[in-house]
């Protein structure tokens, strides 16, 4: 595919193709009460396409995010979405007995995303046998970040059992966090050691699969008494290879990642969501082993003057 060199990142990217978008593809999931629902979308060409596995924030589904899964799907990736039961889409009343492990069933929905891949591919109209299996990614945004990082290594406590158990996948080879929750604790308001108990004492330090970690500098969330710094906590406290993107000026959206005009966003900025864009994309490739030169690019970029970030990898 040709490249075209994107002035306002420095980040050389592949040509954007027509993508194929199928919703909903239903997946029976007997165990967690209602079937799970996934958008799958990718390129309407190419083959060997590598996989992103996309997890959604509170509260949003299949539909969001559009901004991140149709720019991988334009240059090259599948990206399947599944709507997870903390979606308001599904409505779940306050005193469900899912809720204190909606964390859990978040990652029991990617996993079955992964145990079902034949039959997700084989419902999208001419995508038989072009993804690449070997080559799988996760992603996710805030809620869907830890979800990303527990299928990364990552360790959740539980709040039922209090057991930190291992659900790393190793068919997921790396992974892109996005402003996503850093250490429990006593760096936790209290309404978030309360209310969110999956928060309580996170353990990264058996994250060690490759994983690009994304931070707003004015990403003050209510959860945390730490300020900003509190999402870059999963680069700085696990091991491995891990990169960081430092975004100057973003808040916990990023500028605008979670949809298309979404009025969550509370600071919309098209061009800080397309660097957002460029460095995942360019970060994913790298990671799956398809082609580093844009990560290579990306990083130079990145590293010092850029106005709109700072890029840093160990």
């Amino acid at each position: 595919m040709a490249i075209t060199d994107t002035a306002s990142t420095g980040i050389p990217v592949t040509a954007a193709t027509p993508v194929i978008s199928v919703k909903p593809l239903v997946l029976p999931a007997p165990d967690r009460g209602q079937d799970l629902r996934v958008r799958i979308s990718a390129p309407a060409t190419g083959r060997d396409l590598p996989i992103v596995l996309l997890a959604h924030g509170f509260g949003s589904s299949l539909e969001g995010y559009g901004p991140l899964a149709d720019y991988w799907a334009a240059h090259g990736f599948v990206v399947i979405q599944p709507t997870h039961l903390d979606s308001r889409t599904l409505g779940l009343a306050a005193d469900d007995p899912r809720r204190p492990r909606m964390w859990r069933y978040r990652v029991e929905d990617m996993r079955c995303v992964l145990d079902h891949l034949d039959t997700l591919e084989a419902a999208v109209p001419g995508l038989a046998g072009r993804p690449d299996r070997s080559r799988v990614a996760v992603a996710g945004h805030s809620f869907g970040g830890q979800t990303a990082g527990v299928l990364l290594g990552l360790r959740v406590h539980d709040p039922e059992t209090g057991v930190a158990e291992d659900l790393s996948d190793t068919r997921v080879r790396a992974g892109v966090l996005l402003a996503t929750a850093g250490r429990g604790g006593r760096d936790l308001t209290p309404f978030a050691a309360e209310n969110l108990p999956w928060l309580r004492n996170p353990d990264f330090a058996h994250m060690t699969a490759p994983a690009l970690v994304v931070a707003g500098d004015r990403d003050d969330s209510a959860l945390t008494v730490r300020g900003a710094d509190w999402t870059a906590d999963p680069y700085v406290l696990s091991p491995g290879e891990k990169s960081l993107l430092t975004l100057f000026g973003a808040e916990h959206f990023l500028g605008g990642i979670s949809g298309y005009e979404v009025t969550e966003t509370t600071d919309e900025n098209p061009a800080r969501v397309a660097l957002v864009q460029q460095a995942t994309w360019a970060y994913l490739r790298h990671a799956l082993g398809v082609d580093s030169a844009a990560w290579t690019a990306a990083r130079r970029a990145l590293d010092g003057d850029h106005p709109m970030g700072r890029l840093e990898s160990r």
